[in-house]
């Protein structure tokens, strides 16, 4: 009997109406567009803007285009699985809420958070009921609200990220030359010092002085976290090839996380890859954390074709880091 393998059957995305270009960060904080397309390269970003409105609603958005797409009766879903950063609360759970959203009565689900490696480490937990075979219809959204969290004070974060929701068809394919392949994962407490939220968790519960010392934004110490993205990603991206004996030629693209354009380009040279092999959309979405790998997947899905093998990478906050090998099924 042939193992089951989790393919993505369907795609769909939310992105918020509003644009924030970097023209209107230099009247926000002292930046330029120079100063970041040459560090980042990042020309503009997404931003939900209005208020009472948070993660679930673009990842309740995203999954109703999903299954309409995809054809997909509701209650057929059995499990809705969200990675997000920046869930709407505490609890409860935003797949939960975006079960509610979406009529999804007859499904359980739950919430994954790794950082920007979210998609792959998530993505691995879902392989995993897939090839239970219990499982058979699971939708799997990445989800962020990243200017929620974003000191727009800050000109070394706030340029940085963008809000959208990527809302995933999963199911059980029987040829073993499709889906999801490989993963090799990690993860490592040293990124704890280097990237974090430090406010509003058990350590640091909201209060007047969080707030007054600006706690609940993203703190990043940006020199850190580049050193060890680099490192990171091309090392096991080249891993990942090598367990497989691939050479650049056996891979259609790579995927990355769409964080910064120097790290991305280190890696792809590591893999011998030319840019034309490299997914990119960093320049209009910048940095949506665990959601960018899946967006990039479906703003390039008119490039990508069945039976293209596909390298996930990414890193994140930690720090976690991987790669995972897919191959495209439809």
């Amino acid at each position: 009997m042939s193992k089951l393998r989790a393919i993505i059957t369907g795609i769909e995305a939310y992105l918020p109406d509003y644009v924030l270009t970097n023209e209107e960060l230099t009247h926000m904080v002292d930046t330029s567009d120079e100063w970041i397309m040459s560090r980042v390269g990042i020309k503009e970003r997404r931003i939900l803007k209005k208020d009472g409105l948070g993660t679930s609603f673009m990842g309740a958005e995203a999954a109703k285009k999903l299954l309409k797409s995809t054809n997909t009766n509701p209650d057929d879903v059995q499990l809705v699985v969200c990675h997000s950063v920046t869930p709407d609360m505490q609890f409860p759970a935003t797949a939960n809420v975006i079960a509610d959203k979406v009529g999804i009565k007859h499904a359980w689900g739950f919430d994954t958070n790794s950082g920007c490696s979210g998609f792959l480490f998530t993505f691995e937990t879902v392989r995993m009921f897939i090839e239970s075979g219990e499982y058979k219809k699971i939708i799997f959204i990445c989800g962020e609200r990243m200017s929620g969290i974003t000191d727009y004070k800050d000109r070394s974060t706030c340029p940085l990220f963008g809000d959208a929701a990527v809302a995933m068809m999963v199911e059980p394919c029987e040829d073993e030359n499709y889906g999801l392949l490989d993963s090799i994962l990690h993860v490592d407490g040293v990124g704890r010092k280097y990237l974090f939220q430090v406010g509003g968790g058990s350590l640091y519960p909201a209060s007047e002085e969080t707030v007054k010392k600006r706690m609940h934004y993203i703190h990043q110490e940006g020199q850190q976290v580049f050193r060890h993205a680099v490192v990171g990603m091309a090392d096991v991206s080249a891993e990942i090839m090598d367990r497989h004996n691939l050479k650049a030629e056996d891979i259609a693209y790579l995927v990355p996380h769409q964080a910064n354009l120097r790290i991305i380009d280190a890696t792809a040279k590591r893999m011998g890859l030319a840019k034309e092999k490299v997914l990119i959309d960093i320049e209009k979405f910048g940095n949506t954390a665990a959601t960018s790998i899946p967006l990039a997947l479906w703003d390039f899905r008119d490039k990508i074709h069945k039976g293209d093998l596909l390298v996930f990478s990414a890193f994140g906050a930690g720090f976690t880091w991987g790669a995972e090998l897919y191959r495209w099924a439809y």
